[in-house]
């Protein structure tokens, strides 16, 4: 059967189970835009491409299926740079198609033309540019398996328009034409056996074992045998920026967050560990402060599916490569059965005691506001937490709110915290609550935002608007950059540059309002609770809260930049108790 280019195009798409599509159009991709309106997917307009690869990546976070990203060329393709990084950082499946200058103009700087492919290399796990239109449905096969096998990421298909209007003869290539396509990508999927025994060993032997679960646990959905594991071995468990929910917060053996605006216990436990049993985490730096005094005690477990990881910033004393949720699997039935026959495990309990006399002496703390005083933004965020329905899905941006958001937020299921780990990326909340309300349409979505960050992609509250996806944003609205202006008073003795935001302009309740929201302004800590119950309420449209909070606060506790974590800085009046730790 003959058809065009770009109706082969959006049929590979929906031959991938494609619901929805997130994008702008332009000249180059222009061609694709028509079969849409015949088609099953629905498409939702952005007001900046940046905006749809975040939106993209929300919906895989929660759904765990692919983001899916249509623009068209040069700018477009630029725009998406960003969130391509994003994506590849966190392990994020996304598919972006982009538009490309006819492949006769190739090469002839041409109007909107760009070297996408060359752009985007060192950001995605995989991009191609398409050279004819038969190569369409096989070029879109490969992109979707390799986003979403091995270690997850985003893949770009580049696609001239003459191949999108070209006339082709439809088919749809077999599991084994894609498999044969790729004759380098072969994931290693199952952990070799001895290493695993060798883990197991390990695990048993250990007399202060810490298991440290990173993104990958959850990309593996991993999280059942996470747990399985822990409550097997009585071993406590740190969970990564990336990783929260992977165990409850209010499991007992869950120590939260560690790394360098974790809690003192998730901190300390990894520092005296003998053993540390790493489930998708990278080591990154933000965790280990500085390498070379990072658990020094410590024999390490590696589970990772990407064996570039193994050794790229610790060496491991047992490397798994391998998928994580199979391989945990496997360890839990090997150390069943090697306890079943006699294997006896080493004494934990001095070390649970331990463990138990941190979590005392240290919880995550802050000192209220006194009568008349600035509105404190952990405040915010607990009754903001406390009134919130259950399986909400918080968003966050990057900076001190996202930092107090995963330290005081309780999460109890995995797939209900969304954020920029890796790369950081400021406006990602925005866009990215709206994905994640599009991929979970029955869940309540929080984006809980900074003043800086929302500045920078607020314009996307339009498409939540006129779409029809009714998330609620919380800024925590301090007129600065926060965590700049934390550094800055910390460690440039308080040479504030270029940090300060105007308290007053823009008015964030006029701004939602022209955006078809609701805009709520929060000065006092007795307007908090009703003004969280009012947006709690409204189901039929965006709300924005604008919580005016104190910029005098800091997040505690915080290991510095380039600092061992023995040097973790505490709140004032948790200092006494440091010689516990």
């Amino acid at each position: 059967m003959k058809i065009t280019g770009a109706q082969a195009l959006i049929r590979s798409l929906e031959m991938e189970h494609v619901e929805t599509l997130f994008g702008l159009p332009g000249g180059c991709i222009l061609p694709a835009y028509d079969p849409l309106l015949d088609s099953s997917i629905r498409h939702i307009l952005v007001r900046h491409e940046q905006g749809a690869g975040h939106m993209a990546e929300g919906y895989a976070h929660v759904t765990g299926q692919p983001g899916v990203v249509m623009v068209t060329s040069g700018p477009a393709a630029t725009n998406m740079v960003t969130p391509l990084m994003d994506a590849y950082m966190d392990s994020i499946p996304m598919v972006c198609i982009t538009g490309q200058v006819a492949t006769t103009a190739i090469g002839t700087d041409a109007f909107q033309e760009c070297v996408t492919v060359g752009i985007t290399r060192s950001v995605t796990k995989h991009n191609e540019l398409v050279m004819t239109a038969e190569d369409i449905p096989l070029a879109i096969r490969q992109a979707f398996h390799i986003a979403t096998t091995g270690r997850p990421g985003p893949t770009l298909v580049d696609v001239p328009k003459d191949l999108l209007l070209a006339s082709v003869d439809w088919y749809w290539p077999t599991d084994q034409e894609v498999a044969d396509s790729l004759p380098g990508y072969r994931p290693t999927t199952k952990g070799h056996p001895r290493m695993i025994k060798e883990a197991a060993k390990a695990i048993l032997a250990a007399e202060r074992p810490i298991l440290y679960v990173g993104g990958g646990a959850l990309k593996a959905r991993a999280a059942e045998a996470v747990r399985e594991l822990a409550e097997l071995t009585g071993t406590h468990v740190v969970t990564t920026l990336m990783a929260r929910g992977v165990l409850p917060d209010d499991h007992p053996l869950c120590l939260g967050m560690p790394g360098m605006h974790g809690n003192a216990t998730a901190v300390t436990s990894m520092q005296r560990c003998d053993l540390l049993i790493n489930i998708g985490a990278r080591f990154d730096d933000r965790i280990t402060g500085r390498l070379s005094a990072f658990a020094p005690e410590a024999k390490v477990i590696h589970i990772d599916i990407d064996p570039a990881e193994q050794g790229k910033v610790r060496r491991p004393d047992i490397p798994i490569v391998g998928d994580a949720r199979q391989v945990t699997e496997e360890l839990v039935k090997v150390i069943r059965e090697m306890l079943h026959t006699g294997v006896t495990q080493a004494d934990t309990t001095a070390w649970k005691s331990r463990v138990s006399g941190w979590r005392e002496l240290f919880p995550l703390s802050y000192e209220p506001s006194e009568p008349g005083e600035a509105l404190k933004p952990q405040y915010c965020l607990e009754l903001l937490r406390d009134s919130a329905p259950e399986g909400t899905i918080v968003v966050s941006g990057v900076g001190q709110h996202q930092m107090w958001a995963s330290q005081y937020w309780k999460f109890t299921e995995p797939y209900t915290w969304v954020n920029s780990g890796g790369l950081g990326t400021m406006g990602f909340s925005v866009p990215a609550a709206i994905g994640a309300k599009v991929g979970r349409p029955d869940r309540t979505v929080w984006a809980v935002d900074g003043d800086g960050c929302f500045q920078m992609t607020a314009q996307e509250l339009v498409t939540a608007t006129v779409e029809r996806i009714p998330v609620k944003v919380a800024i925590l609205n301090n007129s600065y950059l926060g965590m700049v202006r934390q550094w800055q008073e910390m460690f440039y003795d308080e040479r504030y540059s270029e940090v300060y935001l105007s308290p007053e302009v823009p008015d964030f309740v006029k701004w939602a309002e022209a955006m078809g929201c609701v805009g709520i302004r929060v000065d006092s800590p007795e307007e908090v609770q009703p003004a969280i119950d009012k947006a709690n309420e409204i189901d039929d449209r965006p709300v924005v809260v604008d919580f005016r909070v104190d910029a005098r606060e800091k997040v505690f506790p915080m290991v510095p930049a380039g600092a061992s974590n023995d040097e973790l800085l505490l709140p004032a009046w948790q200092e006494s108790n440091r010689g516990s730790l």
